[in-house]
C-alpha cells in the first residue's frame, strides 16, 4: 500500500565525493547522480581529495565541475595545510572562494593548540570547524571496535576512549574560546553525554551521526567483510540505544552519510581494506526505517536532522525544493544498482521501508 507524501529536499553535510585525485572510486558527477537519487540537492563534500583542498584553487575546481551537474555542492575546506596538522590554511581566502566550512576530516587535529587557533581564526572568518574526534595514538593501528567482537576475531580494537576524548576536547576549547564547534559522525553513549551536557552549559557545540550507527552494531563484523568498516567504528547494541536516545532528546543535530566510496577491489581484504561506506542512495529509507516505522523519531524531526539542520549549521538558506517519498514501500538494497561508483554497502541485501520516487515510478 503506498503512502506518498512531499517532503523538503535532503542536504549532507558530510559526504566525500573523491575529486580531485580519487575519481576512480566517485567524482562530482557520479557523486551528484547517487544523491538525487537518495533525494538530497545539496552536499558538503570532504576535502581529504589528491590535492586536499587546502588553497582556493581546489575549491574553485570542485565548484567548477559541480556546474557539470543538476546539483548543489559546497566545498569543505582543510584546517591545516595539506591536512598535516601542522599550519593553518587561510580561511579567509577558502570562504572568499566559496567553501562553507573547515575540517581535516579523516584525519584529526593533533595539536591541541593548534585546533584552539583554528576555532578561533575560524570563528572570525565565519566559518564553521567540523571536528574529525580521533586520538591516533589511542587507536594504534585498530580496525573495529575493541570490545567483544574484536576479541572474537583476535583483531586489533579501537577503543572508544579516542572519540570520547577528543570530542571532550573540543567541546572544552570551543567554550574556553567562545567559539562553535561541529562534532562529526558521533558513534558512542559517551559523546553523545559529552555533547547533551555541553550543550546544558551553553557551549556552541553541534554533531551528526549516520544512519549505520543507529541501525547496526559490531556483531555485523563476525561476517569478517569489509563493508562494515568504517571509522568510527560500528559499536555496541548499548551505542545504538544511546545514539537514538541523542537523536530523541535533541543532542544530536543531523543526520548524515559520511558517504565513503571505494573500489571493490579496495574493499576486498577484511583485514587491510580502507575505511568507509557509501550511504547517499539509503540514508533516508535506513532512516524512515529505523527511526520512523518503528515509533522512535516522529518525520517532521527527521526533516529537521536531513534537510533543515544541515544547511543551518553551514549558514545556507532552507531548501526551496521539494522531493517525493513513498513512506511505505519496501525495496531491497541492490548495490550493483546504485548510481554511485561505489558497492560498498553496508546496508547490502537489507529490505528497507521507503523510497524516494522519481519522475517514471508513478
Amino acid at each position: 500500500m503506498s503512502n506518498i507524501i512531499q517532503i523538503p529536499s535532503l542536504f549532507d553535510m558530510h559526504v566525500h565525493l573523491r575529486d580531485p585525485g580519487f575519481t576512480h572510486k566517485e567524482d562530482i558527477i557520479s557523486g551528484s547522480k547517487a544523491a538525487s537519487q537518495g533525494g538530497f540537492s545539496g552536499v558538503a563534500c570532504m576535502p581529504n581529495t589528491n590535492p586536499p583542498v587546502d588553497n582556493p584553487d581546489v575549491v574553485k575546481y570542485i565548484l567548477e565541475k559541480a556546474k557539470q551537474a543538476d546539483f548543489k555542492v559546497f566545498p569543505v575546506a582543510c584546517i591545516t595545510k595539506g591536512m598535516q596538522g601542522e599550519e593553518l590554511t587561510d580561511f579567509k581566502a577558502l570562504k572568499a572562494a566559496g567553501a562553507v566550512a573547515v575540517s581535516d576530516d579523516g584525519k584529526p587535529v593533533e595539536s591541541k593548540e593548534l585546533m584552539e587557533r583554528a576555532l578561533v581564526e575560524a570563528f572570525k572568518s565565519g566559518l564553521p570547524v567540523i571536528s574529525h574526534c580521533e586520538d591516533l595514538a589511542i587507536i594504534n593501528g585498530g580496525i573495529i571496535n575493541e570490545g567483544e567482537i574484536s576479541k572474537s576475531l583476535s583483531v586489533k580494537g579501537m577503543n572508544r576512549l579516542s572519540e570520547d576524548s577528543i570530542t571532550a576536547r573540543e567541546v572544552a576549547l570551543a567554550y574556553k574560546t567562545n567559539t562553535r564547534i561541529h562534532i562529526a559522525h558521533v558513534s558512542t553513549g559517551g559523546s553523545v553525554e559529552i555533547i547533551r551536557n555541553a550543550k546544558s552549559n551553553g557551549v556552541k557545540v553541534t554533531c551528526e551521526t549516520c544512519p549505520h550507527y543507529f541501525m547496526l552494531n559490531e556483531h555485523e563484523l563476525l561476517k569478517k567483510d569489509a563493508d562494515y568498516r568504517m571509522n568510527p567504528p560500528l559499536r555496541t547494541k548499548n551505542d545504538v540505544k544511546a545514539i537514538i536516545n541523542g537523536i530523541q532528546d535533541g543532542t544530536i543535530d543531523c543526520i548524515v552519510t559520511d558517504h565513503a566510496p571505494h573500489s571493490v577491489e579496495e574493499k576486498a581484504d577484511f583485514l587491510t581494506a580502507p575505511n568507509g561506506v557509501v550511504g547517499l542512495e539509503t540514508s533516508l529509507a535506513a532512516t524512515l526505517t529505523a527511526l520512523y516505522h518503528t515509533g522512535l523519531v516522529p518525520l517532521n524531526r527527521i526533516i529537521q536532522l536531513m534537510s533543515f539542520n544541515p544547511r543551518r549549521i553551514l549558514g545556507l538558506p532552507d531548501p526551496e525544493e521539494f522531493i517525493t517519498v513513498d513512506l511505505d514501500e519496501e525495496w531491497t538494497v541492490e548495490p550493483e544498482k546504485f548510481q554511485s561508483k561505489a558497492r560498498n554497502s553496508c546496508f547490502k541485501g537489507l529490505t528497507l521501508k521507503g523510497k524516494v520516487l522519481h519522475e517514471g515510478d508513478f
